[in-house]
């Protein structure tokens, strides 16, 4: 059985208007090595070198075709396809915007194309599939808003710091009452505080021993 919640979509998101949708809860992330040793134990006599074999060759085979123009499709689980954008961080792209040549703007923009992302369309088989053996109850009565952020990213990184400073690391919850957010949302936010290398936190350990810790402590092991 599963668990979800009934989430509020913000109304900046929602044209102002009260849209509720079911959010399902997760607990843990099943990482690379874990995914490995459960698909060993459903699929009895392949080991894990041959699964890291397959993994591995069908990431070659998406780095080779999808580049192209090709879109993958695996019967019983989905197809991928890539997802566009232009390259903002180019600083010639800032000079393309800025510039009065309209007409250069758009011919030299498409130079700027990058790829943003992998789109994935599950099979509907699949959907059936997981519909057929999974149940959800809902585990929280009251519906979920969303909360305005107190502190902006600076001042959330600076409370971070802080307890970090004070105890040594940091936990999930601790970053969540200091910083008045939800722990989805505290999650969230120090996914992206996380990924930026000048934020100067990063983490150790996974799922429920994970922590925050300051940057400067794991260069030094």
């Amino acid at each position: 059985m599963a668990n979800y919640v009934l989430q509020e979509l913000p109304k900046e998101m929602a044209d102002g208007k009260k849209i509720v949708f079911p959010k399902m809860q997760t607990y843990s992330l099943h990482d690379y090595e874990t995914v490995i040793k459960h698909m060993r134990e459903y699929s009895g006599n392949i080991s894990e070198g041959i699964i890291r074999a397959v993994f591995d060759a069908f990431t070659s085979v998406m780095e080779s075709w999808m580049p192209l123009g090709h879109t993958i499709k695996i019967d019983g689980l989905g197809v991928f396809s890539l997802s566009l954008g232009f390259d903002t961080s180019s600083p010639s792209e800032k000079a393309i915007a800025d510039s009065d040549k309209k007409e250069e703007n758009i011919k030299t923009k498409y130079r700027h194309v990058c790829i943003k992302g992998i789109n994935f369309k599950p099979d509907t088989e699949l959907i059936e599939r997981l519909n057929s053996q999974t149940t959800f109850e809902r585990v929280e009565p009251n519906i979920v808003t969303p909360r305005k952020k107190k502190y902006n990213r600076e001042e959330r990184i600076a409370k971070a710091k802080a307890i970090i400073e004070r105890n040594g690391y940091m936990t999930l919850t601790d970053y969540a009452l200091t910083t008045n957010q939800s722990r989805a949302a505290a999650s969230n936010d120090l996914r992206d505080i996380v990924a930026d290398a000048t934020s100067g936190i990063t983490t150790r350990g996974s799922h429920s021993h994970k922590v925050w810790i300051a940057q400067l402590y794991t260069k030094k092991v």
